[in-house]
């Protein structure tokens, strides 16, 4: 038998997966493999139109899922986690194929919603209010939560499953309903979740509609962040789309959870495990080919260490293996498409102009086809962070610093406008301190001797600055899916007002 052909593989997958195969072809959205840039599928894309009437079914399914007790929402995600568990193998390598992680970050990625479906489960009798301590007799007073509506979410293309998943098991088990407008880049990964929960769905007998995939653009992402019907909106994406967004929610008063940039950093002191900081730092700079929203981008080291640091990190990029990511020990794959390889390119130039010296960054693994971008990750001396430095760029390059002043480190760190993720290599307490301190970075996830990227799905995830301001997964970040509503009962006779207030009628 021949090898198969990744559009006939990814086809194969999907049909195990429960996808109508028979909708792959036809449609105006080409979908490629970065793997070889070869055509895996052709989807009809819905318009605006068809995002309104799917936020019409949503909304009648939230009527009748806000009614459902919470421990009993929480037993379908426990479900869906279940069913995730049988087919992670499938799915993760369709993430493999269509976004172009090595096949041990695809699974990891099911891994990952796996692990918010327990985390949800669990939450779904735990959805805390408080009893309020007041100030009038025979009186009560407590918080009581309540689902907020039908929550919109747009992802991206580099996280396709797992996004989508940490917002949509935390909003289910709240009693929420869930439209979801997947990446143009990414599809068929969205086809192949919504067929699975549907079909668990349907089992437990859920409302039709409660999960909903509407593949589409510009119109379709604009009638989701527009409608009045969804409260809240969660949107993973670029700086630049936060801002087309965040003005369209605030003129509503709607919730915005905006995941955007990330420019992350890693201070490496002269204490530092440099063991240890050659592991972290490859896996976070490299590690999805740098595309990553949490990727280490910019590298802090200290004077002392740099020259020795440096000669380590050059060997291990050197020694990467980068190709097909199907393959076993390949660890760098394909950036997404040719647009990510032409800006990847354009930083160095601009870098190489600013007095960068570049090691890497070089097209390679030629064999896989002219249409698929494979690069080696590249490592850019700077003698300064400058603008360049301080912009975003979704491609595996480390711009390396030098310090020697710990409280200059700290500075170039915080000197960028993203605020998402940061970390520090260091043996000395005080300075680990220091970085957690209010004093510290100003990102909202910090790290001590590991790097920025590899979130746990239990911690709030989110960041500050450009970044956008939004939390999502764990901790407490399940209440921006619910309403609070503040109660307070009189069981006595009198009627005291707050404050001393008198207000005595005939």
């Amino acid at each position: 038998m021949s090898e198969l052909t990744i559009a006939q593989e990814a086809a194969a997958l999907l049909a195990r997966l429960g996808v109508d195969t028979a909708q792959l072809a036809g449609g105006d959205l080409a979908v490629r493999s970065p793997i070889d840039g070869s055509l895996i599928a052709g989807l009809r894309t819905a318009d605006g139109a068809a995002m309104t009437a799917a936020i019409d079914r949503a909304q009648a399914a939230f009527l009748a899922w806000r009614r459902v007790p919470a421990p009993r929402r929480g037993e379908l995600v426990r479900q869906f986690g279940l069913k995730l568990r049988a087919v992670k193998a499938d799915l993760g390598r369709l993430v493999t194929i269509e976004a172009g992680k090595i096949l041990s970050e695809g699974q990891g990625e099911v891994q990952e919603m796996i692990d918010i479906c327990d985390f949800a489960v669990g939450l779904s009798r735990q959805l805390y209010g408080l009893t309020v301590a007041t100030e009038r007799p025979s009186h009560r007073m407590m918080e009581t939560w309540h689902p907020v509506g039908v929550v919109g979410v747009i992802s991206a293309f580099n996280f396709p499953v797992a996004v989508w998943s940490w917002n949509a098991a935390i909003a289910l088990v709240c009693g929420d309903a869930v439209v979801w407008k997947p990446s143009e880049k990414t599809p068929l990964t969205a086809l192949a979740v919504q067929a699975l929960f549907e079909a668990v769905a349907t089992a437990f007998g859920a409302p039709a509609g409660l999960s909903q995939v509407v593949i589409g653009g510009k119109a379709v992402g604009e009638a989701l962040t527009d409608d009045p019907r969804v409260p809240v909106l969660s949107a993973t994406g670029s700086t630049a789309m936060g801002r087309a967004v965040a003005p369209r929610l605030a003129g509503r008063f709607a919730r915005a959870i905006l995941e955007l940039g990330g420019n992350n950093a890693a201070i490496i002191a002269p204490s530092a495990d440099l063991d240890l900081v050659v592991r972290g730092v490859a896996f976070a700079a490299m590690g999805t080919a740098g595309q990553r929203c949490t990727t280490l981008r910019r590298l802090i080291v200290h004077a002392d260490i740099y020259d020795t640091l440096l000669a380590r990190l050059k060997k291990a990029y050197g020694s990467v293996k980068i190709g097909d990511p199907r393959q076993v020990g390949v660890l760098v794959g394909p950036l997404i498409d040719r647009r990510s390889f032409e800006a990847m390119q354009a930083s160095l130039d601009r870098a190489r102009a600013e007095g960068g010296i570049v090691t890497g960054g070089e097209r390679v693994a030629a064999e896989l086809g002219a249409d698929a971008h494979y690069v080696r990750p590249a490592i850019v001396e700077m003698p300064a962070q400058t603008e360049t430095v301080k912009t975003e760029t979704f491609a595996p390059i480390l711009y390396v610093l030098k310090y020697t002043d710990f409280d200059a480190a700290l500075a170039l760190q915080n000197d960028v406008p993203q605020g998402l993720s940061s970390s520090v290599f260091t043996n000395n307490l005080r300075e680990a301190e220091r970085f957690l301190s209010v004093e510290g970075s100003d990102c909202g996830i910090a790290n001590v001797n590991i790097g920025p990227s590899g979130a746990e799905i239990g911690g709030a995830f989110g960041g500050e600055k450009e970044t956008g301001g939004g939390r999502e997964a764990g901790s407490d970040a399940w209440k921006a899916y619910m309403r609070r509503a503040t109660n307070t009962i009189n069981y006595g006779l009198d009627l005291p007002l707050a404050q001393g207030v008198s207000f005595e009628v005939e």
